[in-house]
């Protein structure tokens, strides 16, 4: 019994976690802040940032809060979620790590550019 509450939550949390990948690539939000959320650019990085401060931030963007004159254009995303979808984005982003073995990285990601931009 304990083994099947074990793969239930287990199931649940990455039924979750896709969920949330699906959304996060859904709303472009790897346009900024990257495919794991490393930051880039005036982008802030997201990925290990604990979840708590990062429901705060969430919360305080959907209150029309930006931390910065940048984080403006975050107001409308971050009021898309509902409830429980800010609580999971934050959840996921607090355990998204950069795996660059992941073919969607090297289509996404080209460390030498295109050479001429």
């Amino acid at each position: 019994m304990r083994k099947l509450f074990i793969f239930t939550a287990l199931s649940l949390f990455s039924f979750a976690n896709s969920e949330m990948e699906a959304l996060y690539l859904k709303n472009a939000c790897n346009s900024c802040h990257g495919m794991y959320g490393e930051g880039m650019g005036a982008s802030p990085r997201l990925q290990g940032i604990r979840e708590d401060i990062l429901l705060r931030r969430l919360k305080d963007l959907q209150q029309g809060k930006p931390r910065s004159a940048f984080g403006t254009v975050m107001i409308s995303f971050a009021k898309a979620l509902d409830e429980n979808q800010t609580k999971e984005m934050a959840k996921y982003l607090s355990n998204l790590k950069t795996n660059t073995d992941d073919e969607r990285y090297d289509i996404e990601y080209d460390p030498a550019g295109d050479g001429g931009s």
